[in-house]
């Protein structure tokens, strides 16, 4: 079945760097299109980035310039390298992948960035 784990997130001091892993399993890695989501506390799960199998990369404007998103197929992994964090950034960051033939979404289970000093 379907796996993305999550790992990487912790607290930081505004200004600083986290770099988000996701590991995934149960599917051909190097065929779909990954995505980062983020879910803050009262708010609505958001698209953060998003990268194609072919390398595409899609932010959104609150993250240009400061995050990168990136994948590794031969480890079947996808990658948010988060710059000049802020504290509007808190959130719980989510892997997550549309496999088609199934027509379902997939989630990591998350993992809780804190910007605070």
């Amino acid at each position: 079945q379907v796996q993305l784990v999550e790992s990487g997130g912790g607290l930081v001091q505004p200004g600083g760097s986290l770099r988000l892993s996701c590991a995934a399993s149960g599917f051909i890695f190097r065929l779909y299109v990954m995505g980062w989501y983020r879910q803050a506390p009262g708010k609505q799960r958001e698209l953060v980035a998003s990268i194609t199998s072919g390398g595409i990369t899609n932010y959104a404007n609150s993250v240009k310039g400061r995050f990168t998103i990136s994948r590794d197929n031969a480890k079947n992994a996808v990658y948010l390298q988060m710059n000049s964090l802020e504290p509007e950034d808190t959130a719980v960051y989510y892997c997550n992948v549309y496999i088609g033939s199934t027509r379902s979404n997939y989630w990591g289970q998350g993992t809780q960035v804190t910007v605070s000093s």
